[in-house]
């Protein structure tokens, strides 16, 4: 015999009492998910009735308002139950469909009625799945189904056992009245128990259905004997109350947004979120091509600068609720973000391996970023005084944006505020808009005197732009009014963040931000020689108790300061950043220059007679006061402080 009439071909078989215990347990992580997806069949059973009215294909008169599904709980009977009066099946459809897993009827209704067109996914046929009706199994030992085709043959039952064993017949008088559609009638396992509680089926069709394009009613089983007690002793004639779906077919991200009011948009979100709070502001997304999704993203309103950094995506598939919070379609400076998008191309049970690897969840990604600048950009272009409102709510999200994300920042630079010590905000070209202007004008001198060439003496005397600014408007309220008084206005840079934008904006816009405490700027120095004076260097290096202490002599435009503490700009920074990154608090003395105001009456004094018992204790006193301005005292120099003061008030009594 040949090796080829050795071979032998065939197929792989699963046997049904195999494959049931393993959709028992592992068909989905979470078991409630068995509702969503009897309803979302329901719903498409409905979807394809109208789609097959839209085209011609049903003669019989139906009444577009009567299009329902229907959830019942029967606790007694111990039966959860989904109704839908859409299209039905007849038994050899339900032979095909039902009693073959993984063949999806919503696949061969796409092929046949929606071809290949692109629009296919718009008409809200949700079930591209084959094994969404077994996970009833998951919570039932037995499922019926009752259904009738639209085509009117006849009705038909099928009961099938949690052994995959099925029996199909012809269902009783009772249930052929209820017409076209299907029933699917679960019958709750001992260990499924707590899916015949009307809160926890009501919850769960809260959470997946809310927004389902078929009308949902909920019977919970549980008022009948409230109403027979209500209408005990009324007239027969008395109305029934009215029944209200427990959904909303037309989400509000599926209208045009020019028909959208703001108290719609903020209704949504209290309803959606349950924050009680108003949002910011809000992004209304309608992508149709290539990438298909709509949505609606709500910039929420924070307390506190680290409240609930983690904000909630809800994503949806064709008004199908997913999943919470899927990272992957969110850029991750904009997690705090709350809002739903229905992505109408990503299947149905989506995975994160898959959402990972997904050129399109990628692309969502970026129109989102895109958006969002948009956004922003338009409100800082129309808005300004708005946009100014909310910026101490949203700077520090558009700082880390731009810090994490190169294309974010260019797309918004030109509106990013910064905001001033007297309340004011301006843009780094605002803040900058003389100096800089000038210095393009000197560049445009230069080149023309050049002959159209910038020459490298030209370069080098560039003038470089500076920001001043302040950290903590107490601390440094000292350093901040010595820069005010002089005209330069200081930024408020308040939060963690701000050291690592500013670097970014360092980098990008050719500047340099200083802060008030870094140094002496030439703007606050008056004109005239500064001498330096050996004696009185030596005396502060004394009573500082800081030997290398760096002193500088300068004549400033405020007489009033004698003398101002500062610590070199890179210096703090990588101080700064050590502690953030819990490197130590800086072990080390930090190095300080001390500038003596040659313009101060103190110290004309104290170079006067710069040996005397009076000239050190001022010199003591007012290196304390610009320590204070510096950092908080330790307690020795607390009580060296307190003393010092008590003995200078005393000398002041006993000369007056």
């Amino acid at each position: 015999m040949s090796v080829e009439e050795e071979r032998k071909r065939g197929g792989i078989s699963v046997e049904t009492e195999h494959i049931f215990p393993i959709i028992k347990k592992w068909l989905y992580s979470e078991k409630e998910i068995f509702l969503r997806e009897i309803v979302s069949n329901a719903c498409d059973a409905v979807t394809k009735l109208k789609r097959l009215c839209s085209l011609g294909e049903v003669t019989v008169d139906i009444d577009p308002e009567s299009y329902r599904i229907d959830v019942k709980l029967d606790k007694e009977a111990k039966t959860l139950s989904v109704r839908d009066n859409g299209i039905g099946m007849s038994e050899e459809e339900l032979q095909k469909y039902i009693c073959s897993i993984a063949l999806s009827g919503a696949l061969d209704f796409i092929q046949k009625y929606e071809g290949e067109s692109e629009n296919g996914a718009e008409n809200g046929i949700i079930g591209h799945f084959g094994l969404g009706f077994y996970s009833s199994f998951m919570v039932s030992d037995t499922v019926e189904i009752i259904t009738k085709s639209y085509t009117d043959a006849p009705a038909v039952k099928w009961v099938c056992g949690e052994d995959g064993e099925y029996e199909i017949s012809e269902p009783d008088e009772d249930e052929k009245a209820l017409g076209r559609g299907t029933t699917v009638v679960m019958h709750i396992s001992s260990d499924g128990e707590e899916y015949l509680q009307g809160y926890k089926i009501r919850e769960i069709l809260d959470k997946y259905c809310s927004f389902m394009p078929v009308p949902i009613y909920f019977d919970d089983g549980e008022h009948e004997d409230e109403k027979e007690s209500e209408n005990d002793g009324e007239k027969s004639e008395d109305k029934e109350p009215e029944e209200k779906p427990i959904n909303e077919v037309t989400p509000l991200w599926l209208k045009n947004p020019s028909d959208c009011t703001d108290e719609e948009y903020r209704d949504f979100y209290h309803k959606v979120f349950g924050d009680w709070r108003d949002p910011l502001f809000w992004i209304h997304i309608s992508a149709d091509y290539p990438l298909n999704f709509k949505g609606i993203l709500y910039f929420p309103k924070l307390n506190e600068q680290y409240e609930n950094l983690e904000g909630k995506i809800k994503l949806y598939y064709n008004q199908v609720f997913v999943a919470d919070n899927i990272k992957e379609v969110i850029p991750e400076f904009l997690l705090m973000l709350r809002g739903v998008l229905d992505c109408p191309e990503l299947p149905l049970n989506v995975s994160r391996s898959y959402l990972q690897n997904s050129t399109y969840v990628k692309k969502v990604s970026q129109h989102i970023v895109k958006k969002v600048a948009d956004k922003l950009n338009g409100m800082f272009g129309n808005e300004r005084e708005k946009y100014e409102g909310l910026w101490d709510d949203i700077k520090i999200f558009v700082e880390y944006g731009c810090i994490r994300d190169e294309k974010f920042y260019e797309r918004v630079k030109d509106s990013i505020l910064l905001p001033l010590t007297n309340g004011k905000y301006v843009t780094t070209d605002e803040y900058f808009g003389t100096e800089a202007s000038e210095e393009s004008e000197k560049k445009a001198e230069t080149t023309e005197e050049t002959g159209g060439e910038a020459t490298e003496t030209t370069e080098e005397k560039k003038p470089e732009k500076i920001a001043y600014y302040c950290n903590d408007k107490t601390a440094e309220a000292h350093y901040i009014d010595t820069y005010v008084s002089a005209g330069i206005d200081v930024i408020y840079l308040g939060t963690v963040i701000d050291n690592q934008f500013i670097s970014l904006l360092e980098r990008e816009q050719n500047c340099k931000f200083a802060r008030v405490d870094a140094g002496i700027a030439d703007a606050l120095k008056a004109d005239g020689e500064a001498a330096h004076d050996d004696k009185v260097e030596a005396l502060f290096r004394r009573v500082s108790g800081i030997s290398d202490l760096t002193v500088q002599f300068e004549r400033l435009r405020d007489a009033s300061t004698p003398t101002i503490l500062t610590e070199g700009e890179d210096e703090r920074r990588m101080n700064d950043m050590m502690r953030i990154y819990g490197m130590g608090e800086g072990d080390a003395p930090k190095k300080y220059t001390l500038t003596v105001n040659l313009e101060n009456g103190l110290i004309g004094q104290i170079s006067g007679d710069p040996d005397g018992e009076l000239a050190e204790k001022t010199a003591k006193y007012l290196w304390s006061l610009a320590l204070i301005c510096q950092r908080r005292l330790t307690s020795d120099e607390m009580k060296d402080f307190i003393s010092d003061s008590c003995d200078i008030l005393g000398r002041l009594y006993e000369k007056n």
